[in-house]
């Protein structure tokens, strides 16, 4: 069975949680193990590096590599101060998933990257994002509605002739809608392969190829949507044609 790697989300010591409140205790969100167990692979959670473990260690156990989503990528890790401090974000793990990411690009594992994740892509090859889009793209279309959170749909412009183009066999279709940061800036070494038509916020990217640096041609791909909460919702975008041929790029690695 493949064994896919996923970046850790963290809780860091707080005195006010009444469990572990002054220890770090790392977790991913059961939606995402379950989409990875449904297609017929292994979800392992990935540890921070250690001084028994360092990144080409951990990364040994894995055939492939999820970036998670959840907390804001930290201004400070693309070179910005944060314009409020609740975007303060948090670089720590930052830290660890570019590390994570820029192992899995130098020995050839392909990566995809789920909201966050795309945008931790993005970063580590020297772009930059909105740190809240309301506030620095005025008029775009709502992003994220914490109330009705995976709740909140739009429609996705899939450019033509691209790798999601031929996974999802369409160019145009409907995603869940969970984030208030985006690409700003887009790395020069990747390309945006889908936009929300209403507001041109880049959806999805990819590496180029004459990016690669590892000893295999990389297979980097990056969507902001989030797939493995869409199991039982066949309005959306088909998650698992998205799964399988990252699976099958693995398999085939």
């Amino acid at each position: 069975m493949l064994k896919i790697g996923i970046s850790a989300c963290f809780f860091h010591p707080d005195p006010k949680r009444a469990t572990f409140g002054k220890k770090t205790l790392l977790y991913y969100e059961q939606s995402m193990a379950h989409w990875v167990l449904k297609h017929g692979a292994f979800p392992v959670l990935l540890p921070t590096l250690s001084p028994y473990a360092d990144v080409s260690q951990i990364l040994d156990f894995v055939d492939g590599l999820i970036l998670h989503g959840g907390a804001d990528v930290a201004p400070s890790t693309y070179g910005e101060t944060p314009l409020d401090p609740r975007w303060s974000g948090d670089a720590i793990r930052d830290q660890y998933e570019i590390a994570l990411y820029r192992e899995a690009r130098r020995r050839g594992l392909p990566v995809l990257g789920i909201c966050r994740g795309l945008q931790v892509i993005n970063v580590a090859e020297g772009g930059s994002l909105y740190q809240d889009i309301p506030t620095q793209k005025p008029g775009a279309l709502k992003h994220r509605d914490a109330e009705i959170y995976d709740e909140l749909f739009h429609q996705v412009q899939i450019e033509a002739g691209t790798c999601l183009a031929a996974v999802y066999g369409a160019t145009r279709g409907t995603v869940n809608t969970v984030h208030h940061q985006a690409i700003k800036n887009l790395a020069p070494t990747l390309v945006a392969e889908a936009f929300c038509p209403n507001d041109e916020i880049i959806e999805a990217v990819r590496l180029k190829p004459t990016s690669w640096q590892g000893p295999k041609k990389d297979f980097v791909l990056g969507v902001q949507w989030h797939p493995e909460y869409t199991l039982n919702r066949p309005e959306t975008l088909d998650e698992a044609r998205l799964m399988q041929a990252f699976l099958k790029i693995v398999k085939e690695t």
